[in-house]
C-alpha cells in the first residue's frame, strides 16, 4: 500500500505537503513555513543533518506520513531527534489518523520506516502531546515516558471582560489595574500588534536583548537562530508580534504563531531592569488575550514550561511525552543514564551526551 523513502530535499512549501498538513492534527511547529525555514536556517547548526522520512500512497504517490527528523552528533553518540533544536515546542507526525492506523497495521511499511533510521545510537523525540498517535509503535523497540514539564493553555471566549473575570483572579485584576495606572505615569503607554516590518524587527530585537540579560544560554543569542525567527516573522498571517511601548520604546514583547484558532506563544521578553515593579509581562499578556479574543481565537497556548504566571491567566497543564529508543550499546547506556538522574553528570560525560564544547 505504501512506499517509504528518505527525502532530505523534501519541499515543505509544496502543494502536496500543504495538503497533508492541513488534513492532519499537526501543530504550528510542523507548518510549511516553519519547517522550510527550520531546515534552511538551522539545518547546518552543530553538524545537524536532515532526515526526512516520507511514506507515500501507492500508486498515487500522495504523502501519507511525513516525519521531519534530524541526525545530531553528541560526541560519540549518533542521535536522531525531531526537527526541534530548541525552537519547536511540540512534535507531531504529519498525517491523518486514518493513514497512521493503516501504516501501523502494515508490518512491511513499519519495517521500511525503521530501516530508513539506521544507523543510530539514540532516538529521542520530545514534546509529544497527549493526543498524539502512538509513534513509538511505528518505530520498533521504542518506549514512551512522561516528561518532567507540562504545556499550558487557556480557552478564549468573548466578551473579554467576562473571560478576564472568570480566568484572572480578583486580587490579580486589582493589582494589574493599579500597575497599569502607575505605568501610565511613566510616559505615553501603547499596546501594539506589530504589523509593519520596522516595528516587528524592533520588537524581536528588544525581546532578544531583554532575554540576553535574564536567560543564561538563550538560543536567541546565537547567530543561526535570530535570522530564523526573522524569516518566520515575515509572514504576518502565520506569526504575530505584540509589544508594549512607553514613549514609543518597546519595554515588553511577545512573538508567537497563529494556527488552527490558537495563538501559540514562543518568545517573550521584558525590560525588568527599568520596569521590574510594574508587572509589564502580565500587562502585556492581558492585552494579547484581549486582541486574540477580538480576532476570534479560541485558545491562548503558553506552550511548554511550568512558570507560575501561566496559571495566573487560567492556563491548565497538559502532559508531554518523550519517545526513546536505543540502536546500540552506547544508546542503551545513555538510556539508563536518562532514567537515573543521579547518574546524569557522570554518565553524560562518559557516553558523550553533552554537545561538543560543553563537556
Amino acid at each position: 500500500m505504501f512506499d517509504v523513502r528518505t527525502e532530505n530535499l523534501f519541499d515543505f512549501r509544496s502543494p502536496e505537503y500543504v495538503e497533508v498538513f492541513q488534513r492532519s492534527p499537526a501543530t504550528a511547529f510542523q507548518h510549511p513555513l516553519w519547517l522550510s525555514n527550520f531546515y534552511a536556517h538551522l539545518g547546518l547548526h552543530a553538524g545537524v543533518k536532515p532526515l526526512i522520512v516520507v511514506v507515500r500512497h501507492r500508486p498515487s504517490g500522495r504523502p501519507a506520513l511525513v516525519l521531519p527528523l534530524i541526525r545530531r552528533p553528541y560526541s560519540v553518540l549518533r542521535a536522531i531527534e525531531f526537527a526541534d533544536l530548541g525552537v519547536s515546542d511540540y512534535a507531531s507526525p504529519i498525517c491523518t489518523k486514518e493513514d497512521f492506523d493503516s501504516i501501523l497495521a502494515d508490518a512491511v511499511t513499519c519495517e521500511k520506516i525503521q530501516q530508513q533510521l539506521k544507523p543510530f545510537d539514540v532516538l529521542r523525540i520530545l514534546k509529544l502531546r497527549e493526543m498524539e498517535p502512538p509513534l513509538e509503535d511505528l518505530l520498533g523497540d521504542a518506549r514512551r515516558a512522561v516528561m518532567e514539564m507540562s504545556s499550558h493553555a487557556v480557552a478564549l471566549y468573548a466578551p473579554y471582560s467576562q473571560w478576564r473575570a472568570e480566568n484572572v483572579g480578583a486580587s490579580l485584576r486589582k493589582e494589574l489595574d493599579k500597575k497599569a495606572r502607575q505605568l501610565r505615569q511613566k510616559g505615553q503607554v501603547e499596546f501594539k500588534w506589530a504589523n509593519d516590518p520596522a516595528l516587528i524587527d524592533a520588537t524581536l530585537r528588544s525581546i532578544r536583548e531583554y532575554r540576553r540579560i535574564r536567560l543564561k544560554g538563550d538560543v536567541l543569542q546565537q547567530d543561526a537562530y535570530f535570522p530564523f525567527y526573522q524569516a518566520i516573522s515575515a509572514d504576518t498571517v502565520f506569526s504575530r508580534a505584540y509589544c508594549l511601548l512607553v514613549d514609543q520604546t518597546p519595554i515588553a514583547g511577545v512573538f508567537g504563531l497563529s494556527h488552527a484558532g490558537s495563538f501559540v506563544v514562543i518568545l517573550s521578553g521584558f525590560d525588568l531592569a527599568t520596569y521590574k515593579n510594574y508587572s509589564v509581562g502580565k500587562l502585556l499578556f492581558e492585552e494579547v488575550a484581549r486582541d486574540c479574543i477580538e480576532r476570534g481565537d479560541r485558545m491562548l497556548d503558553f506552550t511548554i514550561g511550568d512558570e507560575a504566571y501561566k496559571s495566573s491567566f487560567g492556563a491548565q497543564p497538559s502532559g508531554l511525552f518523550i519517545i526513546y529508543a536505543a540502536g546500540s550499546w552506547r544508546g542503551s547506556i545513555a538510556g539508563m543514564v536518562e532514567q537515573r538522574p543521579w547518574l546524569k553528570n557522570v554518565g553524560k560525560r562518559f557516553v558523550g551526551l553533552l554537545p561538543p564544547g560543553k563537556r
